[in-house]
């Protein structure tokens, strides 16, 4: 028999921050259930039951395509359900996701005018995502007692968090609710668990505006420049938060009280890394993320040190071929391309003919060998050549593919570091100085392009292009 917590009523809601205070209440309650449960079987004591508790859900139906949405809303490609019928999702850490949750809310009731309902879902909460981040208290289990916790408490159940919503193959079955939201509650709260390991750092000190690179020397500068901000009263960020040990992909973030600071993730090299951080940092929903790296000019007319501002990709990454297949393309988003191009005008101070010297907009092509110039066939050369690409890297499309499949804004701007196709290779002391020489200036564009896109207002960047046929309300 389940060993439940105490039960609290759903309630229908027409203000955002009743319903939200309500999902709190039933989310504290349930995690409150599950460690005051698994402290006593730690302790070897015996459990009444099973040990359940579930995530809080919101429900909203409509019987109308109709929406009345007000003028300072109206442009938002979110906040509105695609038609008539029921909608729902669940929810989990409202902590960290308040502001979040309140803005959705608020947005459903404006647009609907209709009521939303806040219950207890029937989805379970995993014990393991109950511990807060300093809780080991399973530790001291002896394997036969760990073995037991199958039996006492609900474990992660990989089917109820799979991607398929934000993939666009998920089909709710004969009377299941549409979904609200691209994650449900476990897969977030997968992520989150997963944030910890990859990154270093918390979740909560996560920012909405993500940059990324493949190369440790812009974490150094970043770093620099993060402790200067610390240092200048009038910066407007209030925190410089660093990873205390160096996991696989250092995140870094220069914090802001709104969190519309900027996060920097070292994610080294190769697609399998830039998929596996962007799917974690997805269920943040942040504003936008941006590449900073490196790649091989593929054009004559580049230089070393040149910039390339990514218009188009060429996906021969393939760690995505599953969920987007290769005939999605992946569009330049305009909001993006002209941040970036704005902030290398203003760090280079050159403009018109001056700035196409030095940056050239093109495709970029992502591959998955490292080593492609050496194939035999110049099967490789031939692709690229036909797909007009001017760059060539392993993150950046796979980057600018996972922003579109989970509608985050995206860009790329790359820096010709070597041309392999014209015989210019890095040699050990050459690189060392164009790192030192480029580095500061394409790290400094790139902070700059975010500050210039938070700048103009959040409420630009999510563009309707991200957003499909029938999508979810939630942004």
């Amino acid at each position: 028999m389940p060993y439940l917590p105490t039960f609290v009523a759903p309630a229908r809601f027409t203000d955002p921050a009743a319903a939200l205070a309500l999902a709190r209440e039933i989310y504290d309650s349930s995690i409150q259930h599950l460690r005051e449960a698994m402290r006593h079987f730690v302790a070897g004591e015996d459990l009444p039951g099973h040990v359940r508790a579930c995530y809080p859900f919101v429900r909203v139906q409509t019987h109308t395509v109709a929406r009345l949405s007000p003028v300072e809303s109206a442009h938002l490609s979110y906040g509105f359900v695609a038609g008539p019928g029921r909608f729902e999702t669940t929810l989990t850490r409202p902590d960290l996701y308040c502001n979040y949750y309140l803005e959705q809310f608020t947005l459903l009731l404006q647009n609907h005018q209709v009521e939303l309902e806040v219950g207890t879902s029937s989805q379970p909460i995993p014990v393991h995502f109950s511990f807060s981040e300093n809780e080991h208290i399973e530790g001291n289990l002896s394997a036969a007692r760990r073995q037991l916790m199958r039996d006492e408490f609900d474990l992660p159940d990989l089917t109820a968090m799979d991607d398929g919503i934000a993939n666009g193959t998920y089909a709710p079955r004969s009377g299941e609710p549409l979904p609200l939201s691209l994650f449900t509650a476990p897969r977030v709260d997968y992520s989150l668990h997963r944030l910890r390991h990859y990154t270093g750092t918390a979740p909560e000190h996560f920012q909405n505006f993500v940059l990324f690179t493949n190369y440790q020397f812009y974490i150094d500068e970043f770093v620099r420049l993060g402790h200067a901000a610390m240092a200048d009263p009038g910066s407007g960020y209030s925190a410089f938060v660093e990873p205390e040990k160096v996991p696989q992909m250092p995140a870094y973030h220069l914090t802001r009280p709104d969190r519309s600071g900027i996060t920097m993730v070292n994610i080294g090299v190769g697609p399998a890394n830039a998929k596996t951080i962007t799917d974690h940092i997805a269920v943040l929903r942040p504003h936008a993320w941006i590449m900073l790296g490196h790649c091989a000019g593929l054009r004559n007319t580049q230089q070393l040190g040149d910039y390339v501002l990514a218009h188009g990709y060429v996906r021969e990454d393939h760690v995505l071929d599953e969920d987007l297949p290769l005939w999605v393309p992946i569009p330049a988003l305009a909001e993006i391309q002209v941040a970036l191009e704005a902030a290398v005008s203003e760090v280079t101070q050159l403009k018109g003919a001056e700035l196409k010297r030095i940056m050239r907009t093109g495709t970029v092509a992502s591959t998955d060998n490292r080593n492609w110039e050496l194939l035999p066939d110049n099967g490789p050369q031939r692709r690229f050549s036909q797909s007009r690409a001017v760059a060539l890297d392993m993150e950046s499309a796979t980057i600018a593919a996972n922003g579109f499949r989970f509608r985050v804004p995206y860009g790329t701007l790359l820096c010709v570091s070597d041309k392999p196709l014209h015989g210019e290779i890095k040699l050990p002391g050459m690189a060392n100085h164009f790192y030192r020489e480029r580095v500061d200036q394409h790290l400094r564009i790139g902070i700059r392009a975010l500050e210039l896109l938070r700048e103009q207002g959040v409420d630009q960047l999510h563009s309707r292009k991200l957003r499909s046929f029938a999508e979810v309300a939630f942004q």
